[in-house]
């Protein structure tokens, strides 16, 4: 059985950089926010219950993510039901995911909302990545993100603060050298006598 690691971190802290490096040695890593999209895509198993709640919000056989921004923001009780049939479904294909890699020493679930959904329930340890406040700021600001939608992402996630004090493991992602040689660590501790 795989030993699973809950990868998360909050927006701007370099997770999606950490988990290609997971990826980069060897170790199968599933992506929470990729099974999302593919389920939101054109024919995704999410797309006619989405369109049957929210009505134009299925465009060329794919929900139009901008329409449902707005449907939640014009009516919040909407993300919940929204909830109801994205959870299930991305709960079963990490359950194959995990199924299908069962004998892999380790494996990574790579969920931006680790602690927030209780993702990290169903992990073996957690490792939260981070940087600085500034840095975290700075690469965000740099995708060209509005200091708006910056402050709603961060008040929709767990401080960065929180996810360090519960993590079982912490990478601090200042730099690509020192990322990589601590990922390289931490998967040579993790699968040691495996």
């Amino acid at each position: 059985m795989s030993f699973v690691l809950g990868l998360t971190g909050s927006i701007g802290m370099g997770k999606s950089t950490t988990a290609a490096m997971f990826r980069d040695l060897g170790v199968p890593v599933w992506d929470a926010d990729a099974i999302v999209h593919k389920l939101y895509g054109p024919g995704g198993r999410a797309v006619a219950s989405i369109g049957a709640i929210i009505p134009g919000s299925v465009t060329s056989g794919a929900v139009d993510r901008a329409v449902l921004r707005r449907a939640i923001a014009e009516t919040p009780a909407l993300l919940s039901q929204i909830e109801a049939i994205v959870h299930p479904l991305v709960a079963d294909d990490r359950a194959i995911f995990l199924e299908t890699h069962a004998n892999a020493p380790l494996v990574v679930l790579d969920i931006p909302l680790l602690f927030e959904t209780g993702g990290d329930q169903a992990c073996d340890a957690t490792l939260v990545v981070t940087t600085s406040a500034s840095e975290q700021r700075r690469r965000v600001l740099k995708r060209g993100t509005s200091e708006a939608t910056f402050a709603d992402l961060l008040a929709r996630q767990l401080p960065d603060a929180e996810k360090r004090a519960r993590a079982t493991y912490i990478i601090h992602t200042d730099t690509l050298d020192d990322t990589r040689k601590n990922v390289a660590d931490l998967v040579s501790k993790l699968t040691k006598g495996t």
